[in-house]
């Protein structure tokens, strides 16, 4: 198991990350608190435990949040991509806060050494509008690349890198002596978001994210602001198992948000399955729901109906449903939403997420100079 900002691979432990990382497992009576605030029904990514670890997200919802979450455009988008931001839309509408979506181009463009700044510039545009076609409020939203809205955070980014030692990021991060400086710089520009409010800044992210909140925890009281609360993700499996995570190098493993009909069906059709390898022995031994992908995405993300998705479950078991009749209704299911995603997408306005909804104007007046606060 290898879990970076930069890499994950092997079988995920997630109790062993918890123990790893110093995070807190999230609760039952924790999500119970979250959903009696919300006062609306948990998703199923928090109700059926995709989320499952935090940091002072009890904090969070006493002392009020914002919310800030992010994508590195290194290219399409696909479904492995988007637990975070279904939160985030989700407690934007159950607590009615802003969004701050960073498109952390720069950090793609001293990682990835094969992409031109022409290609992260179209992924940019393209990725921020399959986010914002999930159904943000674009007066509450704002979307913004680092490489263009750094003037306005570049004062902040200062005032924190001039707080991180070297000693301090080559601990937490691994950096050598081979690492390009652009990539030991980034965490300063990464942190600057969660002083963009002096509330709690509330991050739905991946776990792999979770070093750069470390050190923004380390140093947010000596600036006078709050340290910001996490909710962890897990990882989604590669359509072919759970020997590694959905990823974009490896098209096979992944579902893309414009992945056409015929294309779906075969993915779905050909994923690795829970069931038996004969018809004979699937309705005598029953299948195994916990690690057939096609399942899982159901279960984690496109059966929102908690009934259906026991009833699912138990015939799977039992042998009633079959692999290939489980494939079908997750193909219809999935099908139906990257539709209806398509079709959101090509109505979306960038233009106020980016620049002219009422918090993108609002952000662009911003001048992030936090030495003089405390």
């Amino acid at each position: 198991m290898n879990v970076t900002p930069w890499d994950v691979s092997g079988e995920i432990d997630y109790e062993k990350l918890i123990r790893e990382f110093g995070t807190q497992p999230l609760t039952q009576d924790l999500l119970n608190e979250l959903e009696k605030r919300a006062k609306k029904p948990l998703p199923t990514v928090l109700r059926r435990e995709f989320f499952f670890s935090h940091r002072d997200l009890k904090r969070a919802l006493e002392k009020g949040f914002f919310v800030y979450t992010g994508r590195g455009p290194s290219g399409k988008m696909h479904l492995g991509h988007l637990p975070p931001f279904f939160l985030a839309k989700w407690l934007q509408d159950a607590f009615d806060v802003n969004v701050y979506i960073m498109l952390s181009d720069d950090e793609k463009y001293v990682h990835k050494r094969d992409l031109s700044w022409d290609e992260i510039d179209n992924f940019s545009l393209d990725n921020a509008k399959d986010i914002a076609a999930l159904g943000f409020n674009p007066d509450k939203t704002f979307i913004f690349r680092d490489t263009e809205y750094i003037k306005n955070m570049y004062k902040g980014v200062l005032t924190l890198a001039r707080k991180i030692t070297f000693s301090t990021a080559k601990a937490v991060f691994g950096f050598t002596n081979e690492t390009n400086i652009g990539l030991i710089f980034y965490p300063a520009i990464q942190i600057a978001p969660t002083f963009f409010e002096e509330k709690v800044s509330l991050i739905p992210a991946g776990i792999d994210q979770d070093p750069y909140w470390r050190i923004q925890r380390d140093i947010a009281p000596s600036l006078g602001y709050e340290k910001i609360a996490a909710i962890h993700s897990k990882f989604f499996p590669s359509l072919k198992g759970f020997s590694t995570k959905m990823s974009a190098s490896k098209p096979e493993t992944v579902i893309w948000l414009d992945e056409d009909e015929k294309s779906l069906k075969k993915k779905i059709m050909n994923a690795f399955s829970g069931g038996q390898p004969t018809i004979e022995e699937h309705r005598k031994k029953g299948g195994n729901p916990d690690i057939d992908i096609p399942y899982l995405l159901l279960y984690y993300f496109f059966e929102e109906d908690d009934n259906k998705i026991k009833e699912i479950e138990a015939k799977y078991r039992s042998g009633e449903l079959l692999t290939g009749e489980l494939k079908l209704y997750a193909f219809e299911k999935i099908k139906e939403f990257l539709k209806k995603h398509r079709e959101n997408k090509e109505k979306v306005n960038l233009d106020k997420f980016m620049y002219s909804g009422k918090l993108a104007k609002r952000m662009w007046e911003l001048d992030l100079n936090l030495s003089g606060r405390k």
